[in-house]
């Protein structure tokens, strides 16, 4: 996330933007989430997401993970902080994983991946990668849940989205906000997806789930 910052002596990180959307993703997952479901969220960031998570839905399990090394170390640090708030709560150790990497560090097959607010900072490769990865290590009924902007066929949602690929683009070519029906989903489907339903949510962004199997 673009908006991080830690405290002097503290390896935590804090995003606003986490901090904004953290609710209303938890009415989401709370609402789909099975019980005792294994929960992988890819690029964790800071980790704020997934603390939350974990304290607010302690019968499921939850792994963090990413790539970056300050990343792994504000997670472990709001885990130190959630294992003394709320010891019921199951959230793992974070793993390393970038998303490119084969073969990712699971033991075991999860029920759910989280996936919020990378694919548009990240090169296109990445988003093909991460659905390459859940094809992989996700049960044969489980899904696949993406958070961000969006484009759809074609347009921008917001002028404020619009400004924000613009902004992306200048820092890298390569970044941007992704095309929902041109580009994602075409590519779920190349690797075994089936878009089960878009969740419109606050400040212009979607959640957009993919499911590995048709849902009826």
């Amino acid at each position: 996330m673009d908006d991080l910052s830690t405290a002097p002596n503290d390896p935590r990180q804090y995003s606003p933007a986490a901090q904004r959307n953290k609710a209303p993703l938890l009415n989401v997952l709370r609402t789909r989430l099975a019980r005792g479901a294994r929960v992988l969220e890819v690029a964790s960031g800071s980790g704020e997401h997934i603390m939350h998570f974990a304290r607010e839905m302690p019968d499921n399990e939850f792994i963090p993970s990413d790539a970056h090394p300050a990343a792994l170390a504000s997670i472990k640090a709001w885990q130190r902080v959630l294992q003394q708030e709320a010891p019921d709560a199951r959230l793992h150790p974070p793993l390393a994983l970038e998303v490119g990497q084969r073969p990712w560090p699971l033991s075991e097959r999860i029920d759910v991946m989280l996936c919020f607010n990378m694919i548009h900072i990240a090169p296109w490769q990445a988003t093909l990668d991460l659905l390459a990865g859940a094809a992989q290590h996700l049960e044969p009924n489980g899904w696949l849940l993406l958070y961000g902007p969006f484009k759809r066929n074609g347009q921008h949602q917001a002028d404020s989205n619009a400004a924000f690929h613009q902004s992306l683009q200048a820092r890298d070519s390569r970044w941007g906000v992704r095309d929902l029906e041109q580009d994602v989903i075409p590519a779920a489907h190349e690797a075994g997806f089936m878009l089960a339903e878009i969740i419109e949510m606050p400040a212009n962004n979607l959640c957009v789930r993919l499911s590995r199997h048709a849902e009826h």
